[in-house]
């Protein structure tokens, strides 16, 4: 409209100016969608956005990152902690720094988290070109290595006209704000436009609310599931995700006090289950506990809330061994409800519980199913105990005696040992945050993330370098929270993306980064060992003159001198009594704390007797190979299609 109120603007300003006044609304809870900034300055975003940015810097904080890719797991990180209710809004320059962000948003949309990119791209005007950065395809001129986030995010758009915005931001916080859309939204922007200016409706920068929406279950959904758990004799729920994401925590474990089904969790769904219970049987699949995972052989009806159902959850489709199973399903996606061939219910996870609660009125589990359940608790609980207890001394001739081979090191404890250490140091509030690598997989088996110490896991991409930048997003969370947040590594993924301990020094974030020292890629070597039969590549060694290979001596590497570096307290510590120490002195420290621990390599928790579908070769010429293939082979006989 010709007298409609408006504002001149650039591109760039108008795009931050609008990021202020988005809010996030669950449940009549208000909070800014887009809390922060964050990104690295270059070609591409230097003129346009570092000048708004530095404009309106008093009502959008903005974080100096190292690594593009790294402040994109930032943002991930902190739309999990929030429950999908925020995240971070990360600029980067043309080319390089724009790829960065693609893991990033691959890492965020597998996840279905949350995840504002604003890369620079090249220009749109062409009279400069071809310019520096310039992807110049002969087929397609107004192709840029931008559309590489295509594929990997929810929604894409490239903004070639100022007017564009006008459009394109609510697109775009449309898909943020949907929880069954949600991913990495990617606003590309190319330089010579970020500065170009338009007169934008002044309307368009009103505080604005996107309400997070719960789906309301069918009730012809709800009674057809309520009938399949009434007609079943061993019912049992898989936790994701969702359950958190929902906060329905409180509706589950309501749930499962009233009718005893069993609950088992996911890598995303890892701290649904909130309080010790009967019913609570801990993590599932391929790097569960063993005792669930017998449990879920033996269910007959199988009950996924919020969960994607990958293959380390279902043992690539061998842990449903009961003939009889059925399946059912409470998510708000369609894509994941039909999953397993499931009656599902398409609704939000916790109006989905409470809705199947009411319709299943007075049901309980058989008294036979309960016993089951403790029984198997039962006998893993000091399987897991003997594991983690980091005062029983390691026996090397044992080890030696089993075929492990247990190379020499100034370790004495075991990476179960020092996960046994940092369980008794947690306390309510606290976090501890694992992604790829052996880390995840050991707290997904045995960490006890009840009484409020939460368990961050990234797992759906598994992402190596996701967690340094991750305490970071966790910790802007929950900026005055007392609870400590600890970032638990390798050193193969602290030696990958270390720098944004520099990052977290700079914020003055209260992080402990604790290391485990076990000399390389171990739980790849694992794998390695279980279909190969041999270490290639995965250890941290020398190049040896004589045979040419990476077989001489352990790397001489000072993780510790690297972490005081980036601007970390640093310490390096080796016995059990060192690492409680060491946990109590820094649980107050101001800023980062990195804690380099030794621990003794090919030392792994007790398996969960699941079945990975990971093909040996069907040829080779190394000794023992064409054993693990029959033994593949032989496991590829439980897999079942489930429609």
């Amino acid at each position: 409209m010709k007298n409609e109120p408006t504002v001149r603007l650039t591109v760039a300003q108008a795009v931050v100016r609008y990021l202020i006044n988005q809010h996030s609304v669950l449940d009549e809870h208000r909070q800014r969608f887009i809390p922060a900034a964050a990104g690295i300055f270059g070609h591409g975003n230097v003129a346009g956005f570092s000048q708004a940015f530095a404009q309106y810097a008093d009502d959008m904080p903005f974080i100096q990152g190292r690594n593009e890719q790294a402040l994109g797991h930032a943002g991930t990180a902190l739309a999990k902690a929030s429950s999908r209710l925020q995240t971070l809004a990360v600029t980067a320059s043309i080319g390089p720094g724009a790829m960065n962000l693609v893991t990033a948003a691959a890492t965020a949309t597998v996840n279905r988290l949350p995840l504002l990119l604003l890369p620079g791209d090249t220009y749109a005007t062409r009279r400069q070109g071809p310019v520096l950065q310039e992807l110049e395809n002969p087929q397609d001129p107004s192709l840029s290595v931008n559309d590489a986030f295509r594929p990997v995010s929810t929604f894409f758009d490239r903004i070639t006209r100022p007017e564009q915005l006008v459009t394109a931001l609510p697109k775009a916080f449309r898909v943020l704000a949907n929880p069954v859309e949600t991913g990495a939204v990617v606003l590309s922007l190319p330089q010579d436009v970020q500065s170009h200016a338009f007169d934008y409706p002044l309307e368009m920068f009103s505080p604005r609310d996107w309400e997070i929406r719960r789906t309301i279950p069918q009730p012809t959904d709800i009674a057809t599931v309520a009938g399949l758990v009434a007609s079943s004799t061993k019912p049992l729920i898989i936790a994701g995700g969702g359950v958190l994401y929902s906060q329905a925590q409180t509706a589950l474990a309501r749930f499962s006090d009233a009718t005893g089904i069993p609950v088992a969790e996911t890598f995303g769904g890892k701290g649904a289950v909130q309080r010790a219970a009967p019913w609570a049987l801990g993590g599932i699949g391929l790097e569960g506990n063993p005792a669930t995972n017998r449990l879920v052989a033996e269910s007959d009806l199988i009950i996924s809330v919020g969960t994607r159902l990958t293959d380390f959850a279902t043992g690539s489709q061998t842990m449903f061994a009961n003939p009889e199973v059925r399946f059912a399903s409470i998510n708000i996606a369609e894509l994941d409800a039909i999953k397993q061939g499931a009656a599902a219910v398409v609704a939000d996870a916790r109006l989905g519980i409470d809705a199947l609660a009411e319709s299943l009125g007075g049901y309980r589990v058989s008294g036979s199913w309960a016993d089951e359940i403790a029984a198997h608790k039962e006998r893993w609980a000091p399987i897991r105990q003997a594991a983690l207890d980091p005062d029983t001394q390691f026996d090397k001739d044992a080890a030696e005696h089993a075929h492990l081979n247990i190379p020499d090191t100034d370790a004495v404890i075991t990476q179960g040992q020092l996960i046994g250490l940092l369980q008794d140091h947690a306390r309510p509030g606290d976090t501890i945050i694992a992604a790829a690598g052996g880390p995840p997989g050991d707290l997904l088996k045995v960490w006890d993330a009840t009484d409020d110490r939460h368990c961050h896991l990234e797992f759906g991409f598994s992402c190596m370098g996701y967690e340094i930048p991750a305490g970071i997003g966790v910790r802007l969370a929950d900026p005055q929270s007392t609870g400590r947040v600890t970032v638990f590594i390798g050193d193969g993924t602290f030696l990958m993306n270390p720098t944004e301990i520099l990052t977290a020094a700079q914020e003055r974030l209260d992080i402990t980064y604790v290391i485990s020292e076990n000399h390389g890629f171990q739980v790849i070597r694992r794998l390695q060992m279980m279909k190969f039969g041999e270490q290639f590549g995965n250890d941290f060694r020398y190049r040896n003159d004589e045979d040419r290979r990476l077989s001489g001596d352990y790397l001489r590497i000072d993780l510790r001198e690297i972490a005081e570096g980036l601007g970390a307290q640093t310490y390096r510590v080796e016995t059990s009594d060192e690492v409680r120490d060491v946990l109590e002195r820094t649980r107050s420290a101001r800023g980062p704390v990195a804690i380099v621990v030794p621990t003794i390599p090919l030392v792994d928790l007790p398996g969960s007797e699941v079945f990975w579908d990971v093909a040996p070769a069907e040829v080779a010429e190394q000794a023992g190979v064409h054993e693990l293939r029959a033994d593949y082979e032989q496991g590829l006989e439980k897999q079942r299609w489930h429609v």
